[in-house]
């Protein structure tokens, strides 16, 4: 995470707008770490007679524990015994459905990748669908250790209307108007959560990631998609019908790439993937357009490689600072394959963007937090935010 100036915001635990003083009080323990219950109520507000009863009732549905009272002599009266966040035994499902790949992963509730699998994508929406009914009972049943799910998350790029659960265009899939949640119900005993993975992952920087202590993040994904996601307030911005955030056709100055729209140089035509490893492979970077083997050659520090991807943020650069500029975030978040493999990446981003933008005192620009795991976070990320924010209303199965 890069920071321009320290945040006077930033050290205070943002508090969930939904799911009353439960939510409050587990959420603060997700932001601070293990409290005892007079620091809840410091952390919350609430009185000590509300903390009682919340954390009573979350260690009861196993969101929260008592830790074991610290080496020491013994104090007198009642110990004061800390709380943290139980991830023994609840676990988020998740898939994601990108162009290569389909992703399967469990995370525990501090949002930890606990296991994942990945299955070649192939065929349209109907054989892709199909392929999750098959695949989706076998992981769980085989990966969560007796462990019980807390729902299942769907996510994938381009236009996704998460209120009815449909992905409405994804143009490098190919798919339109795609009901997903019908298609997938009764998989499981669960909701399925069906989402874009901007917004997906801008849930998963606020709970576990470079937003874990702010309310307003500005969330960037360049993948075979690009597009944007906008949280104020702590919670993410859906837009009518769930389209804020798509910024893909942004003009790309110079660019005469191609794109489906009719248009040349529209952002994600220019740097995308498939842009991306076609250029790689057009140059001899690669023997073949994959982008794990570019990706590959990356870590392992060939300048060609590295080469392509700063160029790519330097295309990035101009649509990240009028983010910045524009929406005036606590904290802006790129998430790109090659900041995941080559940490010097990161000031190349951070070099770009302040290039062209007015920053404010207290704002950040990061690089995403989860790594490689980025897809398998991001498919778990819609569950994890529906635990925190409304814990009293879960509902779990154990996998079959």
């Amino acid at each position: 995470m890069l920071s321009l100036v320290a945040s006077p915001a930033f050290g205070r635990a943002p508090q969930s707008t939904e799911g009353g003083g439960a939510g409050a009080v587990l959420r603060a323990v997700l932001v601070r770490g293990a409290l005892t219950r007079p620091a809840l109520g410091r952390a919350t507000g609430l009185s000590a007679a509300a903390v009682s009863r919340h954390t009573t009732d979350l260690a009861a549905l196993g969101l929260l524990r008592e830790l074991p009272p610290a080496d020491g002599p013994p104090r007198a009266g009642r110990p004061r015994l800390p709380l943290d966040i139980d991830t023994r035994h609840h676990l988020a499902c998740g898939v994601h459905i990108g162009v290569p790949w389909i992703t399967f992963a469990l995370l525990d509730l501090r949002g930890r990748v606990v296991a994942h699998e990945r299955l070649p994508r192939h065929g349209d929406a109907t054989a892709v669908l199909r392929t999750i009914r098959t695949h989706l009972p076998s992981f769980t049943a085989r990966r969560t250790a007796g462990r019980s799910l807390l729902g299942v998350g769907v996510v994938t790029g381009g236009w996704v209307d998460s209120e009815r659960g449909v992905v409405v265009e994804h143009a490098p899939l190919g798919w339109h108007d795609v009901p997903v949640r019908d298609h997938l119900a009764g998989v499981t005993r669960l909701p399925v959560h069906v989402d874009g993975h901007a917004r997906a992952l801008a849930r998963a920087e606020l709970l576990f990631g470079a937003g874990r202590e702010a309310t307003d993040l500005v969330q960037l994904f360049v993948g075979n998609v690009v597009d944007a996601a906008i949280a104020t307030g702590g919670g993410v911005l859906q837009g009518r019908r769930s389209r804020a955030g798509d910024i893909g056709h942004l003009p790309v100055p110079g660019s005469t790439e191609p794109c489906p729209c009719g248009r040349t140089g529209c952002l994600q035509a220019t740097v995308s993937d498939r842009a991306l490893v076609r250029r790689a492979h057009r140059l001899g970077v690669v023997p073949q357009p994959d982008l794990d083997l570019l990706l590959t050659r990356a870590a392992a520090g060939r300048p060609d490689a590295l080469e392509l991807f700063e160029e790519r943020l330097r295309l990035i650069a101009p649509a990240a600072a009028l983010l910045l500029d524009v929406l005036n975030p606590e904290v802006l978040v790129v998430s790109e394959a090659g900041l995941a493999v080559s940490p010097h990446l990161a000031d190349v981003l951070h070099e770009q963007v302040l290039a062209r933008a007015r920053p404010e005192p207290g704002q950040l620009v990061a690089a995403g937090s989860f790594g490689l795991d980025l897809l398998a976070v991001a498919a778990c990320a819609g569950v994890l935010d529906s635990a925190y924010r409304r814990p009293m209303e879960l509902r779990t199965a154990r996998a079959s």
